[in-house]
């Protein structure tokens, strides 16, 4: 898989993971009871994974504006948001594995449902529904990866000025150094000249000279070149020889 590639299936990756972070967290990860709650047939309280964890939505979305910092940096800054991104995954696995325990449904519960309830719901009464905070897992996960995989292989992929630069330069060009400037300037050539001009430029400075060079050495084929000075009319003798 060259470089380009490798590049673009990782960005899909960290939005596949984002995406699931999302996902999981607008979706129900705890049912909790309540006084009288099944005899009536009124569903029970729920709470939704940000209601549980609420960093996990910003997060998912501080991870998306990473990956298009990754695609408009390189180098060192690649690895700095590539770092940002694993900690980003580290942050939803820690808040999955937290926000299916106890103590923070409890403090979910009031500070959410309690109050709503009129302070009936019991909190010791709950089902985790563990579809979506696994869901939440997995993504943590891929971007936990994808982090690492930015940290290390990160300054390797292409970047958008990396080929803005190329296409600036023709195709085949390698990367202007400082060295090559340095030395086309030695050589007396204005490194910031097209090199298209400068080769039209060179063609005609070369025709050019051929052309007075030749003016003025007068050929055999110059028809402007007449007989000699010391000879006579048809080849013959010069006057006032014998």
């Amino acid at each position: 898989m060259n470089a380009g590639r490798e590049l673009w299936t990782w960005a899909a990756a960290c939005a596949a993971g984002a995406g699931a972070v999302l996902l999981a967290a607008g979706r129900e990860w705890a049912v909790l009871g309540s006084a009288g709650a099944g005899a009536d047939g009124a569903e029970p309280p729920a709470l939704t994974g940000s209601g549980i964890v609420s960093f996990l939505s910003p997060v998912a979305l501080a991870v998306l504006a990473a990956v298009v910092a990754v695609l408009a940096t390189g180098g060192g800054a690649r690895r700095a948001v590539g770092a940002v991104i694993a900690l980003c995954g580290l942050g939803v696995l820690a808040g999955a594995w937290d926000g299916t325990g106890r103590g923070a449904l409890a403090a979910a519960v009031e500070a959410n449902l309690a109050r709503a309830a009129g302070g009936d719901v019991a909190l010791d009464a709950f089902t985790v529904r563990w579809t979506w905070p696994v869901v939440a897992a997995a993504g943590g996960l891929v971007l936990l990866a994808a982090g690492v995989t930015a940290v290390l292989r990160g300054p390797r992929w292409p970047g958008m000025s990396g080929r803005y630069d190329r296409s600036q330069r023709g195709p085949g060009a390698g990367p202007a150094t400082e060295r090559a400037l340095w030395d086309a300037i030695d050589r007396g050539a204005d490194p910031t000249d097209d090199p298209a001009d400068a080769a039209v430029g060179d063609r005609a400075g070369a025709s050019a000279g051929a052309a007075a060079g030749g003016a003025a050495g007068g050929g055999p084929g110059d028809p402007g070149a007449g007989p000699s000075a010391g000879s006579g009319p048809a080849g013959g003798p010069a006057r006032g020889e014998r």
